[in-house]
């Protein structure tokens, strides 16, 4: 797929690309914009923007409902025309999976923790990464269900660090990965802080648009995976508009 995509420069040097999928909030609802696409390119709506395909290009297993549509189905993470009833089976999450945790700044607070509106307090969730984790690995399919590992204790914990009580009084939460474990993400608590659904708004809804396009970007070959990890974990929504081109 070879969209003509806007361009949009961050601070860590690397250059992002593409629109976004139509967030939930009406002031974004606009239809995808539409793209032009060279001859021999179908133009199609996947993940909720618009996408030039043809066989032989990238693609995503969890958006082979939208390449169905079009008449393509997703082959070991390339197009292949037709999509028959004989469907490839799922990928198996790699034999290897990653061990080794690596913070990316000293965690030096337990107690205490203060949620930034939507952000995390980093002298307590300084954010963490599997550093053994490779590209081959996080762009398998299956991945991050293979990997993910956060008991309710840990949960727990996590809450008591920043003074939120489980019953959270009627605002709900969950407990996120700072860098995301599609992004090669860790279970560690370092890496782990209560987001809100809406309020603070934007919430994790938001940030789960913004992982599932970092992932594409990574696997794409068109952003670092280092530099997608540093990046969301320093500063989520400074990311999402260099990557979306719009505020969440």
């Amino acid at each position: 797929m070879r969209p003509r995509l806007p361009l949009a420069l961050v601070a860590a040097g690397f250059v992002l690309v593409g629109p976004t999928a139509t967030p939930a909030r009406p002031v974004h609802a606009a239809s995808p914009r539409r793209i032009l696409c060279s001859g021999g390119y179908v133009d199609g709506i996947v993940g909720g923007e618009h996408k030039c395909l043809r066989a032989g290009e990238f693609c995503s297993a969890r958006h082979e409902s939208d390449y169905r549509r079009y008449g393509f189905t997703c082959v070991n993470g390339h197009l292949r025309r037709g999509s028959g009833a004989s469907s490839p089976a799922p990928a198996a999450p790699p034999a290897v999976l990653p061990g080794r945790t690596a913070l990316l700044l000293p965690r030096i607070r337990a107690s205490g923790c203060r949620v930034r509106g939507p952000l995390p307090d980093r002298r307590c969730s300084p954010g963490a990464v599997y550093a053994n984790a490779t590209l081959a690995m996080i762009c398998t399919p299956g991945y991050s269900s293979a990997v993910r590992n956060v008991p309710e204790s840990e949960k727990a914990t996590v809450y008591a660090e920043y003074g939120i009580p489980r019953t959270h009084f009627g605002r709900p939460y969950e407990v996120d990965h700072i860098v995301s474990l599609e992004l090669g993400g860790s279970n560690d608590i370092a890496n782990l802080y209560p987001e809100a659904a809406y309020n603070p708004s934007p919430g994790f809804h938001v940030k789960d648009r913004l992982e599932d396009r970092l992932h594409d970007l990574v696997c794409e070959h068109r952003m670092g995976l280092r530099a997608a990890q540093r990046a969301i974990a320093s500063n989520w929504l400074a990311l999402y508009r260099s990557v979306f081109g719009v505020g969440p």
